[in-house]
């Protein structure tokens, strides 16, 4: 992966709810999610979903797919290994000792604060 390529991709993720959406993709998995339940399931406006799809799909971390007249989107793993590769590349001189673990999860990182929706 090229250096431009890793900050681009971090740069996306770098935002509260693009990161809390992209990784509610890589729940879902390979079947992915169309986008109302991902809004429903982050509490996230419809616009503003858009709007980070937009800029995850423009980084390479999400493809969209057009199922009829819905659109599917879905994680997209080769981006994402090739990005945690780009970041442990080098890691102590390759010594396996500090290969990633999972972290515990916390309940607080399943999904971002509640936004207030303004009235229509």
């Amino acid at each position: 992966m090229e250096m431009e390529t890793a900050l681009q991709a971090l740069d996306a993720l770098a935002q509260e709810t693009r990161l809390a959406l992209f990784r509610r993709l890589v729940r879902a998995g390979s079947d992915g999610l169309p986008p109302g339940a991902l809004a429903e399931s982050l509490d996230v406006a419809a616009p503003t979903l858009s709007f980070h799809l937009k800029e995850l799909k423009h980084a390479g971390l999400v493809r969209v797919e057009r199922e009829g007249r819905s659109l599917r989107y879905r994680p997209d793993f080769a981006a994402m290994n090739a990005l945690l590769g780009f970041l442990t590349d080098h890691c102590c001189e390759g010594a396996a000792r500090c290969a990633p673990k999972p972290s515990p999860r916390r309940p607080s990182e399943s999904r971002p604060r509640a936004r207030a929706r303004r009235a229509h």
